[in-house]
């Protein structure tokens, strides 16, 4: 099934985060917070203005996003969890990916 979020919606997969912390402990999957951290998997038109003009989002699909921790609405779309949620409730892009150095 493809799905196309409307007007200034995005749907985001969440990206999880290392089960490891900094100093190597373990983390168990319950006491993991859900991570704040996506990835754009479709994005709507654009947010439509009183005179009928349609303003874009500046989010595309692939770009690597950070949200609030109780942002969006989870939905089921091919048996995968995905977040919808409003351009609006994006905090910023992460423009390096993500990846850090290794030293």
């Amino acid at each position: 099934m493809k799905f196309r979020p409307l007007h200034d919606r995005v749907l985001v997969r969440r990206i999880e985060q290392e089960q490891k912390s900094a100093g190597g402990v373990i983390i168990p999957d319950t006491a993991q917070e859900k991570p704040m951290e996506g990835e754009i998997v479709a994005a709507g038109s654009g947010s439509r203005r009183d005179d009928g003009s349609i303003v874009p989002l500046e989010v595309k699909s692939g770009d690597r996003i950070l949200f609030g921790k109780w942002s969006g609405t989870e939905v089921k779309v091919d048996g995968e969890e995905l977040l919808i949620m409003k351009e609006s409730d994006l905090l910023g892009v992460i423009e390096d990916g993500g990846k850090k150095k290794k030293r």
